[in-house]
């Protein structure tokens, strides 16, 4: 997660969020939690898509947090925006839309955590301190849907490859202890792009960091830790 170098809570430099909430209740007793704690700068407090959008394009952001069913269009697709503006910065779903389809969209569109609206002050402010270690944090309800979910697809194995090819070159530069600067001259693609792409290993792998990650890779036979 990008943050800006001034001091935040702890050590930490605020990160920059964008609440997305058509609710104005919600929005309003969302922001007012994120406004008192000193882990956060409160970038934009928006009730629609649009509204998103223009903030999305007009400054950094590190994390959005957003509701799904929103009066002019879906969650997802600021998400997806995020995602394409900023690799390296986070998402995260707080909605009470919980149907299996509609969690496994958000998460495949780059939503790391998801949340259920019932979130209170101490819940909100943790998924920022869980994100910052590394964490995704989701919901006890939102979970099980993941583990069916992946129970399914164990069941049913996929012909198509989990990785990318590109991101199972990301994936032997880890492995080997390369930097984000080493991989990017290795690689020939720019060192901003690197963390969104370890970003969606991790995912992908259901890895928190480097040695769980290459462990899993191993494990599922996707590297073979012998030839590193």
């Amino acid at each position: 997660m990008n943050t800006p170098e001034n001091s935040g809570e702890a050590g930490y430099a605020p990160v920059r969020v964008l609440l997305l909430e058509d609710d104005t209740r919600l929005r309003e007793r969302f922001a007012g939690i994120l406004r008192g704690w000193p882990g956060a700068g409160l970038v934009a407090a928006c009730a629609c898509l649009a509204e998103a959008r223009q903030v999305l394009q007009s400054g950094p952001v590190d994390l959005l947090m957003t509701d799904l069913q929103l009066p002019d269009g879906h969650g997802v697709e600021a998400i997806r925006l995020l995602r394409q503006l900023n690799p390296a910065a986070d998402s995260v779903v707080i909605s009470v839309l919980a149907d299996e389809e509609t969690v496994i969209d958000a998460i495949e569109a780059g939503a790391v955590g998801y949340l259920l609206k019932d979130a209170g002050p101490i819940e909100l402010i943790d998924v920022i301190r869980e994100l910052r270690q590394g964490r995704s944090p989701i919901s006890s309800s939102i979970a099980r849907i993941l583990v069916r979910r992946l129970g399914a697809r164990a069941a049913a194995p996929s012909e198509e490859p989990l990785l990318t090819p590109r991101e199972t070159e990301i994936l032997w530069g880890i492995a080997k202890g390369y930097t984000y600067a080493e991989l990017a001259e290795q690689l020939g693609i720019s060192r901003n792009t690197v963390p969104g792409y370890i970003k969606n290993i991790y995912r992908k792998l259901a890895a928190n960091n480097r040695s769980e990650a290459v462990f899993e890779a191993t494990r599922r036979g996707l590297i073979r830790i012998g030839s590193i």
